[in-house]
């Protein structure tokens, strides 16, 4: 087991290890705001889960966004979203994708900013 661990460093498993040389998520959508929520019907993890998908499930009782996820895990954002990907097609995660700004300036606001500018 030392051969694995390195004091320095951590435990010496690439990345692409972790997701069974995967590099990217089976479906899209996990941005890193994304708000990530272990689903209630995940009581017990695919066979096949490894630790870190069991992890995120333990960390996301309490919703979280992806970017923590990552953070917390403390691994590359691709490797979180192949594990994440893993978990939403087994129905174990809820994923809450942020609403997308269609929204145009309004003229006011627009007025203001080139005012802004002309006083520079």
């Amino acid at each position: 087991m030392s051969e694995w661990l390195d004091d320095e460093a951590g435990p010496v498993v690439r990345p692409y290890a972790l997701t069974r040389g995967r590099t990217r998520a089976s479906r899209e959508g996990f941005e890193l705001i994304a708000i990530i929520a272990t689903a209630a019907t995940s009581q017990f993890a695919p066979a096949g889960a490894g630790p870190e998908h069991i992890a995120i499930l333990e960390m996301c009782v309490r919703p979280l966004s992806v970017a923590e996820v990552s953070a917390k895990m403390k691994l590359p954002l691709g490797v979180v979203r192949v594990l994440l990907g893993d978990l939403l097609d087994h129905g174990l995660i809820a994923v809450r994708r942020p609403e997308p700004d269609n929204r145009l300036p309004n003229e006011r606001l627009l007025k203001e900013v080139l005012n802004g500018l002309q006083a520079l």
